[in-house]
């Protein structure tokens, strides 16, 4: 899995590409969302536009990022989630756990309502 960071005023964009599964390359995103909470950096989007699969570990993943950013006073929200992935969030019940919007541009405003 690739990963790379933009930002958008005071939202962070975690673009994500490949698979979502647990390994190096869930540590090393979660390293990434802990430095972001360490810099003050507490909106996160996660763009899952580029990815084509999530397992269970990369669910965990996702589900501690979110009360992470919780628990740090912001927040964690999914963007361009695939119909595979969205199934997959309501197949798992974890709908109240992330709010997902089409487009990280959705995503990013909804911080600010």
């Amino acid at each position: 899995m690739k990963s790379s960071v933009s930002e958008q005023g005071s939202v962070t964009v975690v673009h994500l590409e490949g698979n979502l599964m647990g390994g190096p390359d869930a540590t090393a995103l979660n390293s990434k969302l802990h430095e972001l909470v360490e810099a003050g950096r507490k909106q996160v989007v996660v763009d899952l536009k580029g990815v084509e699969f999530i397992n269970s570990s990369g669910l965990g993943l996702l589900i501690g990022g979110a009360s992470l950013l919780k628990n740090a006073g912001g927040g964690l929200k999914l963007a361009c989630a695939s119909e595979k992935i969205t199934a997959l969030i309501k197949i798992t019940r974890l709908g109240p756990v992330f709010e997902s919007f089409t487009s990280v541009d959705d995503a990013v405003t909804s911080f600010t309502r």
